[in-house]
């Protein structure tokens, strides 16, 4: 099993886009941003092929105090992040077929 860490992935994007390593992390850091942005502010990120990042709010609800099994204790509803893979990353998995190759689909300044 291959991990992946932040720096191993900036390497990458850098060799796959023609970038410095270090160009490659400030995409890294804004797109997490973004997401991360969007997602506070109730609304969702789909990357077509690959998944939808969304939020999730899971009810309150009673639970048993694991300390005292016969104290209930009310536990607050929260927030959750989610992610739903996409059609190609799903195939990608099943060795359907490769991801397909990186396409310019926006231009600077479109979103």
């Amino acid at each position: 099993m291959h991990k992946v860490n932040k720096a191993a992935l900036a390497e990458r994007i850098a060799e796959k886009v023609g970038v410095s390593k270090k160009e490659a992390e400030d995409m890294i850091a804004a797109f997490v941003d973004v997401v991360m942005t969007t997602l506070q502010q109730d609304g969702s990120v789909t990357i077509a092929g690959f998944g939808a990042f969304s939020a999730k709010t899971r009810a309150g609800r009673t639970g048993v105090n694991p300390q005292n099994p016969t104290e209930k204790i009310q536990i607050p509803p929260v927030t959750v992040p989610k992610f739903k893979a996409g059609k190609a990353l799903k195939d990608c998995l099943k060795k359907k077929k490769p991801m397909p190759a990186h396409t310019e689909t926006s231009t600077p300044g479109s979103m």
